[in-house]
């Protein structure tokens, strides 16, 4: 290989491409796979996944179905947590170093100097990865919108899944619900298959106009397949019949939600070996989301027999089926909440700490360490008292903890604390690099 730079370095000359971050339309990165000659029409299979929240786990659900049926798979997630090198999967395996360094060398030359994002460019070297390694199928992670995203080149998808949608990245998708849904809505294609997670009504139904105006066939969560949760074991019906299933290795009952989608997916497109579906259920692996941390730095400081919890969830809907999740761990258990949050500019501090009222006895707020659009810890807690909720300021993840700590001591007669750090997930990349 003639690349000497490192991948890293190569990202980041791909930054000075473009003035914005975030330009939400399709031409520059059409114009570079055409360059390429287009890898994205010699890809296997694809599943494509939009949402605002759950995406990233249907993801991950999808891939250990797949792989627990002997299928080679690729899979493009963001953004990845510790190391870029997580977002592309080359048939089951992360991509190697010296061939990301390859594929972006490649893109950055083919590309010349012309005016493209860090996204697009870098969704230009994962399809390009992917045409190059045999696989059966692709499952790619849509990110941001849908419509004018970088992963909407696929001409034919295999089947389309939209998650739920909620409000956030209004700056990018529009204000209202509605304007959000039609974005996310943009990857259905005519006849492809489309599987739709929960819904609220508004978003629903703007899905529903989408995939009836293209002939796409539809199937959707509460209508045409359901799922619960039923004496320790999930309950999946569709259809085809129901399926007796094990309860997702993914803790909270929306990823119950999330793998029925998955489900419903592979069922649609033939992938529906029925142990292979409980293999997956049973070894999926999807990090910072309700990750139950048992060592490192910050565990350390925890006071004994604490609980710590890591969730990259950063707007009031993945809030909510947090709660939800943390409600249903003190019906089991009783013990006193905590959270450490840390959060972008650009999310709704207030929603999100809203949906924790009446469950949090106090919250440390902390700026997230070399992150630019990150909220200042004064400004996360001045949202978090207006939220209702006892909070504190710190200057770093330890200092939280040492004040949740703090806390918990005083107040011996509670019991040990369930200690929750949340809000972003830069932050949990950043928790997981010193506690990993």
């Amino acid at each position: 290989m003639s690349v000497h730079a490192t991948s890293d370095a190569i990202l980041d000359r791909l930054l000075s491409l473009h003035p914005k971050r975030i330009d939400l339309v399709l031409d520059r990165i059409q114009r570079l796979l055409a360059q390429l000659g287009h890898p994205e029409r010699n890809l296997p299979p694809v599943v494509h996944v939009a949402g605002t929240n759950g995406k990233g786990s249907v993801c991950a659900f999808s891939r250990a179905m797949l792989e627990a049926q002997g299928l080679r798979v690729h899979v493009y997630i963001s953004p990845h947590l510790v190391r870029f090198h997580e977002r592309i999967r080359l048939a089951g395996k992360p991509i190697g170093e010296d061939e990301l360094a390859e594929v972006l060398d490649t893109c950055e030359r083919v590309n010349a100097g012309a005016p493209i994002t860090h996204f697009e460019i870098t969704t230009a070297a994962a399809l390009l990865a992917f045409s190059r390694h045999p696989a059966d199928a692709v499952v790619l992670e849509v990110g941001l919108g849908g419509k004018y995203d970088a992963t909407n080149v696929i001409a034919r998808p295999r089947v389309c899944i939209v998650t739920p949608v909620g409000l956030d990245h209004q700056e990018f998708l529009g204000s209202s619900l509605a304007d959000i849904a039609a974005e996310k809505a943009g990857i259905v294609k005519p006849a492809v298959p489309v599987v739709v997670g929960q819904q609220e009504d508004i978003p629903r139904d703007v899905i529903m106009r989408r995939a009836e105006a293209l002939g796409a066939p539809l199937s959707m969560f509460g209508q045409d397949f359901f799922a619960h949760q039923e004496h320790g074991r999930m309950v999946y019906q569709d259809e085809h019949g129901l399926l007796d299933l094990p309860l997702p290795r993914l803790v909270g009952r929306h990823q119950i939600d999330n793998a029925a989608v998955a489900i419903a997916a592979m069922r649609i497109c033939g992938w529906s070996n029925e142990a292979a579906l409980e293999k997956g259920l049973r070894t999926v692996d999807w990090p910072a989301r309700m990750q139950r941390l048992t060592r490192g730095p910050l565990v350390d400081l925890a006071p004994n027999s604490s609980e710590v919890w890591l969730d990259g969830g950063h707007n009031p809907h993945g809030a909510a089926a947090i709660a939800r999740t943390v409600a249903d761990f003190e019906e089991r258990a009783e013990k006193p909440l905590y959270l450490i949050c840390g959060m972008l500019k650009t999310k709704d501090a207030h929603g999100f700490f809203a949906a924790f009222r009446g469950l949090v006895r106090h919250v440390a707020t902390v700026a997230i360490e070399g992150e630019a659009a990150s909220r200042e810890a004064g400004e996360l807690y001045d949202a978090a008292r207006a939220a209702g909720l006892d909070a504190g300021p710190a200057d770093s993840l330890e200092e939280a903890m040492m004040q949740v700590s703090a806390w918990a001591r005083a107040r011996p007669h509670e019991g040990a604390p369930r200690i929750l750090i949340c809000g972003s997930l830069y932050l949990a990349g950043l928790v997981l690099a010193q506690n990993g």
